[in-house]
């Protein structure tokens, strides 16, 4: 239930089963991973999008229909599934953009707050609502720690509300919040502007922001002081500085 589409600069990546709210099982979990490694190895992909089918959910996590409770212990390791997913998403080295279509919810939340642009249509809605059928929401509590406040992620955890996307974006989970009608222009511009970038750039500036979040104060100085060296002995680096004084457009080599 998923569809990979690639149109040079960029992957699409659809969860496709808008009939159930395009849930995501183990199985839909370890695909998007597998996906998402082959759009960061393409050379013709700059930017992965994420979205699901229909107009009414982006996705409602996970597919409880599957017997989710039947066997914990032995579905442990197949459960990773989505563990992987979020760390391919942060280690893919390229823009990951969330088309968020509708409702994002439980897993739906996590995966899109995991992506590093969401933009939501103004009806969406966002919530972890796990509490309420019995269930927490482990695994992206370490994806909600990172892009909210720790309190408002906890109490949407123990009460399992939905917030709309403008308080999404108020929280920090949504970047950008859109009338349905302007959604894909919006995604589109995204796009363009990360597409015009040099990749070599955005991969090493994305991957210290990523590492530097995980730091104390100094230790992330450190790494940044480093990657700031790094940056500056790219070529794009050198190219962007010249085109700049040259007062011309940049022209991208990727390293």
């Amino acid at each position: 239930m998923l569809r990979y589409e690639v149109e040079s600069p960029r992957a699409t990546i659809t969860i496709d089963d808008p009939g159930r709210r395009n849930p995501l099982s183990n199985s839909v979990i370890a695909e998007l991973a597998e996906r998402i490694d082959e759009a960061a190895a393409d050379d013709a992909v700059g930017v992965i999008v994420v979205t699901g089918a229909g107009d009414q959910a982006f996705s409602a996590g996970g597919d409880l229909s599957g017997g989710f409770v039947d066997h914990p212990l032995a579905d442990h390791t197949q459960r990773g599934a989505l563990a992987h997913l979020l760390r391919s998403m942060r280690t893919c080295g390229k823009p990951v953009v969330a088309r968020v279509n509708g409702h994002a919810l439980a897993g739906g939340l996590g995966l899109a707050a995991a992506c590093d642009i969401v933009i939501a249509v103004d009806g969406a809605t966002f919530g972890a609502p796990e509490i309420k059928v019995g269930l927490w929401p482990m695994m992206i509590t370490a994806v909600l720690q990172r892009v909210m406040p720790p309190r408002a992620a906890l109490e949407l955890m123990m009460t399992g509300r939905r917030i709309p996307a403008v308080e999404a974006m108020r929280l920090g989970i949504v970047s950008r919040v859109v009338g349905a009608d302007d959604l894909d222009d919006s995604v589109d511009l995204v796009v363009d502007e990360l597409a015009a970038m040099s990749p070599a750039v955005l991969r090493l500036g994305r991957n210290a922001f990523y590492a530097a979040s995980d730091m104390d104060f100094d230790a992330a100085l450190e790494l940044l002081h480093g990657g700031l060296t790094a940056v500056a002995s790219t070529e794009d680096a050198a190219e962007g500085v010249a085109a700049f004084l040259e007062k011309r457009r940049p022209e991208w080599r990727g390293r």
